[in-house]
């Protein structure tokens, strides 16, 4: 009952077309972020709150997919996304790969009228024009969210980019539109929490809501071992900031 939940959760088991290899199985990450989940509570003995002392949440499942037809599955995403932004609720998103931002941020910019800032934290830029013929792949979202009416570029911000894997269209992609970049060894010379600032003042300049979009490999090798070998990443404790 979205009526009950100040904080609604919401899961996209979905996996796209792969760009590196055999499928990853990042469609059970809903599964296996809710199965953690139950080990834990809401209180943070860091600061002696409980979250659910001035929130209540609630978790609406998964949303319908179909493997293979990005139609039915982003249509599917923006209809329950859609439900909890006109609910005014706050929308909790777990995926699923990485393309699933394109539906998300979209349907999250016309919500405000198109004042909204992005807060992208990745190693990759996910911003190429298209993987072969799929323009949806989860190496192309912010380049459909660049193109997309209701986004303006230049309160999109790609925090934490680093590392080989990187294509060298990415970057010329974000000047091409106007967007920023933040990568892994400006955050690392200049500290986090510096580098959290001039996001939010980047990405809140002339907006009314900002949208955070994360993505596992934000965090060091060490700390993400399951996924890519991209070091000089943040930590944990970092990330938490």
């Amino acid at each position: 009952d979205l009526d009950e939940s100040d904080i609604v959760i919401m899961g996209v088991p979905w996996e796209g077309i792969n760009t590196n290899g055999p499928f990853t199985c990042v469609e059970m990450g809903t599964k296996t972020i809710r199965k953690a989940s139950t080990r834990y509570g809401a209180y943070l003995p860091d600061f002696d709150i409980d979250v659910f002392d001035y929130f209540t949440g609630g978790d609406i499942g998964d949303i319908a997919v179909k493997n293979g037809d990005y139609d039915f599955t982003f249509n599917s995403i923006r209809n329950g996304y859609k439900k909890i932004l006109d609910a005014n609720k706050f929308p909790v998103v777990f995926g699923g790969d990485h393309s699933i931002s394109y539906p998300l941020i979209s349907e999250f910019a016309k919500k405000y009228n198109g004042k909204i800032g992005v807060i992208h934290f990745d190693a990759h830029m996910d911003n190429l024009e298209s993987f072969g013929d799929e323009k949806y792949a989860r190496c192309s979202p912010f380049y459909r969210l660049y193109e997309d009416e209701n986004v303006n570029p230049k309160n999109i911000v790609h925090f934490g980019i680093r590392g080989p894997r990187n294509n060298p269209e990415g970057l010329k992609n974000a000047k091409k539109f106007g967007a920023h970049v933040i990568t892994g060894m400006e955050v690392k010379l200049n500290g986090v929490l510096e580098s959290i600032k001039k996001a939010i003042e980047l990405a809140s300049d002339g907006t009314d809501a900002i949208y955070v979009t994360v993505c596992s490999d934000i965090l060091d090798v060490a700390n993400n071992p399951a996924g890519p070998a991209d070091p000089c990443g943040l930590t944990t404790f970092e990330l938490a900031m």
